[in-house]
């Protein structure tokens, strides 16, 4: 939980029922107004954190940082706020908090003069075992200046007895457990690495001669960087003020598993990841789930905006007109976070309201990324039939999440998930929809390429639907008994 304080759980949104990456990075090195770029990056990450964003850049002599709360261009659209990051090195980092985790302590780059000189970094993703590592780091004396679990890589840099930063980046790292993509800038250049199984998204582009690391491709183009290729899993790279770029695979090439929620809804739709569309991606879901899922109705409606290209998938499929029977608000954001229950709930219609016109007297067919507590989907249900829909039928695209995440997504705790409370046909109720169903674990796979999802060795992470972890969990089984289930092994 890069962005998150320990042990404390992670606020989803206004309804408290979508799941939300936590954090979005962006870096380049080799370009004239560096942190003008990253703020611009940035911005077409935005939608991977909202809460805060940090930019710190380096001149060649002096590391600069700047970081505030709330959006990008609140922060960083004028040309004052730019001037104070000078240097053809930055990096960004745009987050999402949690309750009790708000705090310019918390927001990144975080920065650290070392003995060896400066060190900056930002980080998507979750270290599983930062609670663990951090006790020890106190324990021997460590004093930290944040609650986040990335500040402990700083001090086992800083404590690694390895004589260069490279090295001592690299012993850090073998200590650490879960996700994490990293970009990290030092006196002598940029790096930028993904851990082991490229659970957190991290991709690679130019900019004349400048190199450009970003969470997405649609952040290269924002940039006008062109997409050169993704970090691989596993993989560092180096790159110096005189453009020089170096590979290094200090943890092997063990079999990649990076999220496939990235595909389902946390990717803008107009990136490109593990090489395809994520829009063609979400398109393909919702065909799976037309196959796998049909109805007798007369149109299809998207949630917007998650639901849209998986909407016009089922319809292309099923042969069911597309209509926009739902409008949203592209106005209402997270300063509607209320803290009565009556007061979130009508963040819904706030949000939300229905095509009444294009609603009344028919039967529709409700298609949504996901289903995380339950409370937006009744309420969508509700407001389709206060305006005169004769039949509501809910399709999802995504298999039930059943399991929280601890890689960097922001998911409430399993007691809190409806799909690890009931089974589909008590969803169906709660929610009180016709029916209900959820696209199956491998046609999710087939939609992202694949055949079917292999049992022994998945090709993706998909731990929220599946709970096998496919990595240790050393904070939570120190926590709870019995331990989570690694992969293999067979979900409680």
């Amino acid at each position: 939980m890069a962005s998150t304080d320990f042990g404390l759980h992670p606020f989803i949104d206004a309804d408290g029922d979508k799941l939300r990456e936590e954090c979005g990075v962006f870096g380049v090195i080799g370009a004239r107004d560096a942190a003008a770029v990253t703020a611009l990056g940035l911005h077409a990450l935005q939608h991977r954190g909202q809460e805060a964003a940090g930019i710190t850049s380096f001149d060649g002599t002096e590391f600069f940082t700047r970081r505030g709360m709330g959006h990008v261009a609140e922060n960083f659209s004028t040309g004052e706020a730019l001037a104070e990051l000078p240097g053809e090195m930055a990096a960004g980092h745009v987050r999402y908090s949690t309750t009790g985790g708000s705090g310019l302590r918390n927001v990144q780059p975080l920065y650290a003069d070392l003995a060896s000189g400066g060190f900056a970094i930002a980080h998507n993703g979750n270290i599983s075992n930062a609670m663990h590592l951090r006790a020890d780091l106190v324990r021997k004396g460590a004093i930290f200046q944040s609650t986040s679990d990335t500040e402990v890589i700083i001090h086992l840099v800083a404590t690694s007895r390895y004589p260069t930063m490279l090295d001592r980046f690299v012993d850090a790292l073998r200590l650490v457990e879960g996700a994490y993509s990293l970009i990290v800038m030092t006196n002598n250049g940029m790096a930028a690495c993904r851990d082991p199984l490229g659970i957190r998204p991290l991709v690679m582009g130019k900019i004349d001669n400048a190199t450009v690391f970003a969470s997405e491709t649609v952040a290269l183009d924002i940039v006008g960087a062109e997409f050169v290729r993704e970090v691989e899993p596993g993989e560092l790279i180096e790159v110096d003020f005189d453009g020089s770029v170096r590979s290094h695979r200090p943890f092997g090439t063990p079999a990649s598993r990076p999220c496939i929620f990235e595909h389902v809804y946390f990717s803008r739709p107009d990136s490109i990841s593990g090489g395809r569309s994520v829009y063609s991606v979400r398109k393909a879901i919702g065909e799976q789930l037309a196959i796998e899922s049909p109805a007798e109705a007369d149109i299809v409606i998207p949630v917007p905006d998650s639901g849209v290209p998986a909407a016009i998938g089922y319809a292309q499929q099923s042969g069911v007109p597309f209509e926009l029977g739902i409008i949203r608000s592209h106005y209402v954001g997270r300063t509607f976070i209320q803290p009565s229950d009556g007061q979130r709930h009508s963040s819904v219609a706030r949000k939300h309201n229905a095509n009444r016109a294009l609603v009344e007297g028919k039967r529709i067919i409700l298609i949504d990324d996901s289903i995380v507590r339950g409370t937006t989907s009744l309420k969508i249900v509700q407001m389709m039939r206060e305006a005169g829909a004769s039949e509501v039928h809910m399709r999802i695209a995504s298999p039930p999440t059943e399991h929280s995440c601890f890689y960097g997504v922001d998911t409430p705790e399993r007691s809190k998930l409806l799909a690890a409370q009931m089974d589909v046909e008590a969803m169906r109720k709660f929610i009180q929809a016709d029916s209900l169903a959820f696209v199956s674990i491998d046609g999710l796979y087939r939609a992202v390429g694949e055949d079917e999802r292999k049992k022994k060795c998945p090709q993706y992470c998909d731990a929220c639907f599946t709970g096998e972890y496919p990595t240790r969990l050393t904070d939570l089984s120190e926590r709870e008994t019995p331990q989570l289930p690694l992969l293999g092994e067979k979900a409680a």
